[in-house]
């Protein structure tokens, strides 16, 4: 069996700008404000990234640094603390979130040593996380402000009594931002196996944070954040669960059967459940079979999808990643080497970091079915002839569980689909 190769190249990251995560993160907690604090240019962003949300009522805002914050003439604080408090009068939220730009980092601005102090004056909580520019992939600003957000975490009761005491040991807490919907179905997944989750990391009201202690298990449903499964293990006490991540039926009964088998249970009925899915997909698996597909690089989703596509008979050529953390996506790694060994298929290099001219020179002459990239080379792919899917649409579509793997094919065929329509035109 052929071991996965890992190299790395030295390319810019092409990737969004990590406060975006601004975009799910304040849909998702429902009684939170999310004030970011930089520049206009953070501002533009904002306002091009979300202007999709032109009609709805946002529960952001940008605290716009001006020349003399940054030569540091002025009282941050102050400015700060008027922000907030028109915040509260305005909205009332349970918590504010303070997103750190590249600016706050490149002048040393204190959040944290300015938070505590107003979030006394206040009364309402204040979370500070540093989603800036500086991080590998846009998906990691959600990483940061979960790993803020566990330090706010209550504490397991120490007076409990026996019987609530093995409760506890079996408390289970998964952290990653879903829409509600997509966290329901994996409840129910879990509760089929007898296995009851305890809460979410984030819920939909940050006053329903949830319990963290040293007999609390934890286990993550996306591969970008591995930050917070360090604060939970390392800070926290928590006990990770590494297990690969639930997208696809394949990933989906792999996360489960992990949970399953850490917490000491038989998994039941999971093969049944499994090839359900598969017989839905069936005209989806028939348009993919046997395509060539390549990723640039993006999200940190790559290789969970990668795995999945190969399930379904695709062949990856090459799986380029922003930045890997293989102590957190191990087993995410096990099973792509596994599907691919099931499969017969080659496992795809690996590239870490990738240059994007290369990869563009590498895919003019592997000229793949279809290439899974940034926004920035969608069209230049798509005017030579080589069909492109913007990976960005995985982040904010619905692809975890059972029964969101039809929403995943029916993103990445597509354009296949489109194709083969032209073809017969």
């Amino acid at each position: 069996m052929t071991s996965l190769t890992f190299e790395c190249e030295t390319g810019n990251y092409h990737t969004f700008c990590p406060i975006s995560c601004v975009a799910w993160l304040y849909q998702k907690i429902e009684d939170s404000f999310f004030l970011v604090i930089g520049t206009k240019t953070c501002g533009y962003f904002l306002q091009n990234a979300l202007g999709v949300m032109i009609f709805a009522e946002p529960r952001y805002a940008m605290a716009e640094l001006e020349e003399g914050d940054i030569s540091a003439q002025l009282n941050d604080y102050k400015e700060l603390k008027r922000l907030c408090y028109q915040i509260k009068e305005e909205r009332n939220p349970s918590v504010i979130v303070w997103i750190g730009t590249c600016t706050t980092e490149i002048i040393k601005m204190d959040l944290e040593g300015i938070a505590p102090k107003l979030e006394n004056e206040l009364s309402t909580p204040i979370v500070v996380a540093r989603a800036n520019g500086l991080d590998y992939a846009f998906t990691q600003g959600e990483d940061t402000v979960l790993a803020a957000m566990a330090h706010r975490c209550p504490s397991e009761s120490k007076t409990v009594d026996s019987k609530e005491q093995v409760q506890v040991k079996k408390a289970l807490v998964l952290f990653g931002s879903l829409p509600n919907t997509v966290t329901s179905q994996l409840n129910l997944e879990l509760k089929r196996q007898n296995i009851n989750v305890t809460g979410w990391l984030p819920g939909s009201r940050y006053l329903d944070l949830p319990v963290l202690g040293k007999d609390v298990y934890v286990c993550g449903v996306n591969p970008f954040l591995s930050r917070t499964a360090t604060t939970l293990m390392r800070r926290r006490k928590c006990k990770l669960i590494g297990a690969p991540f639930p997208i696809g039926p394949d990933g989906t009964r792999a996360w489960i059967e992990k949970i399953c088998s850490v917490l000491g249970l038989e998994p039941q009925g999971l093969d049944k459940r499994e090839k359900e899915i598969w017989n839905h997909l069936t005209d989806y698996l028939s348009l993919i079979k046997g395509k060539s597909i390549f990723f640039m690089g993006d999200n940190l989703l790559e290789i969970s999808l990668a795995r999945f596509l190969i399930k379904c008979g695709a062949i990856v050529y090459e799986i380029g990643v922003p930045y890997l953390d293989k102590r957190f996506q191990a087993a995410e790694l096990e099973l792509l080497q596994q599907t691919c060994y099931e499969m017969g298929v080659p496992i795809p290099r690996i590239v870490e970091k990738p240059d994007n001219y290369h990869q563009v020179q590498r895919i003019k002459a592997m000229r793949p079915d279809l290439a899974i990239t940034g926004m920035a080379h969608a069209n230049p792919l798509e005017a030579r002839n080589i069909s492109s899917k913007w990976s960005a649409e995985f982040t904010f579509s619905q692809i975890h569980g059972f029964t969101s793997a039809k929403d995943v094919l029916e993103l990445i065929t597509r354009p296949l689909r489109r194709n083969q329509k032209l073809s017969f035109a």
